[in-house]
């Protein structure tokens, strides 16, 4: 399956689109690119159930490279909190590997649509509603950020997302500043990426009816498309977030979760009934 021009061009509008909502709001931009992506691969002929399942994995393998460039600008402003990253980071690698090598291959693609669309609306109100969490709560000790990683990684493992829908809620329900728990986010976006991807390669390498040039579940010409841009607006997205104030942060990413989780779930139901 070769890019005709108007692929390119729809794959490259998706990477910038992805890459400033990485930096902005540490979701590593897979909320954005897994109902578009998804829609390409249906339109050109791939099954709608190996479609949702190839754009999650595709999803997620752009995530690697934006995460890079998103963290970096995070970094330089000093609102990383790496402590976090070292407590959250080994439980996310055993729940991505754990769904990206079985869980993921066994799962009908309407069903992750279905759940994708659940579980993000529900992170999406509890964002909107802004409901300020205990003065007194923290975050948990070792063991506790780790069961959290591994709960995070899993079903950012599901959905292709880069675990911010989670892990941001997380930490600011755990009173960790808005600014720091995105910036925190975009860092735990990279481990969730490279070991998801891994299972995404092994679990689907004998799957039949993927496009050309796929390797496992990721479609190889729109990762390269889509991270290629995605890297050159993480940094302008991260410094808008420092710009905004937390309020208004915390509504844009409510409401573009909501959108799209609100898309993906009228697509499974969709998929169920047919």
């Amino acid at each position: 399956m070769l890019l005709e021009p108007i692929t390119i061009v729809e794959l490259a509008a998706l990477g910038l689109t992805g890459g400033f909502m990485a930096g902005l709001l540490g979701v590593g931009g897979g909320m954005v690119l897994v109902p578009f992506i998804t829609w390409i691969l249906a339109s050109r002929g791939v099954d709608n159930e190996l479609a949702v399942k190839m754009a999650i994995a595709t999803s997620m393998a752009t995530i690697i490279f934006t995460s890079i460039s998103s963290v970096r600008a995070h970094h330089k402003r000093g609102m990383v909190r790496w402590d976090l990253v070292k407590g959250i980071a080994p439980g996310i690698m055993i729940g991505a590997l754990v769904v990206s090598i079985g869980v993921f291959a066994l799962l009908k693609g309407a069903w992750l649509s279905v759940v994708f669309g659940v579980l993000v609306i529900l992170a999406a109100l509890q964002m909107f509603l802004d409901r300020k969490p205990k003065p007194t709560r923290q975050m948990p000790g070792r063991g506790g950020q780790m069961a959290a990683g591994s709960v995070i990684g899993f079903l950012s493992g599901l959905l292709g997302a880069g675990g911010g829908f989670l892990s941001v809620p997380f930490m600011t329900w755990c009173n960790v500043a808005i600014h720091n728990a995105v910036a925190t986010s975009a860092a735990l976006g990279f481990p969730i990426a490279v070991f998801n991807v891994i299972g995404y390669v092994l679990g689907g390498w004998s799957v039949a009816g993927r496009p050309e040039w796929s390797v496992g579940y990721v479609w190889l010409p729109a990762l390269a498309v889509i991270a290629s841009c995605s890297v050159l607006m993480a940094p302008l997205g991260a410094r808008t977030a420092h710009a905004l104030p937390v309020k208004t942060l915390k509504r844009i990413f409510a409401g573009i979760l909501m959108l799209l989780a609100v898309s993906m779930l009228i697509k499974g139901i969709r998929l169920l009934g047919a």
